[in-house]
């Protein structure tokens, strides 16, 4: 086994290797490929921007595109570590993620479902079509053509984005319509797609107590995916969560590791593999 030496960490291996899983994955599960995560020890405090902010000025939106141009040229880039292809080995009944990377899909994970969507599309809010984010990367480095040698080193944060503040001197790129393009995600102060919740709670409901909820490095801070550990726990269905630091769902955990996601997926897909 390569889990960190917990106590329970064999006791939890062998109780999922037999049960049907749903999975909740969150940014834990990205940091091994590089991709930093908002709350995990050592974390500094980030505030992301609303909805609201981003719809609120052309300066806002200015500010954003001038970040995530920098960050996703190193987000665009990454790829899946050994937790994302030990998952897509698990082939869970359905893998429900919080993160916008795009890492599990890349793994070859089928059945999953981006709560918060996918960095990798940019969507127009006045014509409502989407294209994508390369094609927009080309675009704005035509219209700021030194500025990844200016600000190359900016640190990058967790969505896809870098810490950087000069951002007046930005060209923004719009829709050919003329309209305001934000990425196809769900920002601070949206809704995840009421298609998307209901199809996580189905295969929630249907995992009963014979099968269990594992969650992989996600705090639960936010209930988009908090919402789906009361709902299990609700109905009697076993959780268990997999993450370094506290959680809003502790109390509703039938066990609670605190280890390294990416070494316990690999060790669950071992488990697994040995009880076939």
């Amino acid at each position: 086994m390569t889990t960190t030496q917990t106590a329970g960490a064999t006791e939890v291996l062998d109780f999922l290797a037999g049960r049907d899983l749903v999975v909740l994955t969150g940014a834990g599960v990205s940091t091994d490929s590089g991709i930093p995560d908002y709350r995990g020890p050592g974390a500094p405090v980030r505030r992301p921007m609303t909805f609201q902010e981003f719809l609120a000025a052309p300066e806002a939106q200015q500010r954003y595109w001038a970040r995530s141009h920098l960050g996703w040229a190193r987000m665009g880039s990454a790829t899946p570590n050994d937790g994302h292809r030990a998952l897509a080995r698990l082939d869970p009944a359905l893998l429900i993620t919080q993160n916008v990377d795009g890492l599990h899909e890349a793994a070859g994970s089928r059945r999953v479902v981006a709560l918060h969507g996918r960095v990798a599309d940019v969507v127009c809010l006045a014509c409502r079509r989407t294209t994508s984010r390369a094609a927009l990367q080309t675009r704005l480095d035509e219209l700021n053509t030194d500025w990844m040698a200016r600000h190359g080193e900016a640190a990058m944060r967790p969505d896809g984005d870098v810490d950087l503040d000069a951002t007046a001197d930005f060209v923004v790129a719009h829709c050919e319509c003329g309209g305001v393009l934000k990425p196809d995600v769900v920002f601070f102060g949206e809704n995840v797609p009421a298609e998307r919740v209901a199809r996580c709670y189905d295969a929630v409901d249907a995992l009963g107590t014979e099968g269990a909820l594992l969650v992989a490095g996600s705090s639960l801070t936010v209930m988009s995916g908090l919402r789906f550990v009361k709902r299990a726990a609700k109905a009697g269905t076993p959780v268990a969560i997999i993450n370094r630091g506290v959680t809003r769902g502790d109390e509703h955990a039938t066990y609670k590791l605190d280890v390294g996601t990416t070494e316990f997926l690999v060790d669950l897909d071992q488990s697994r593999r040995t009880k076939m």
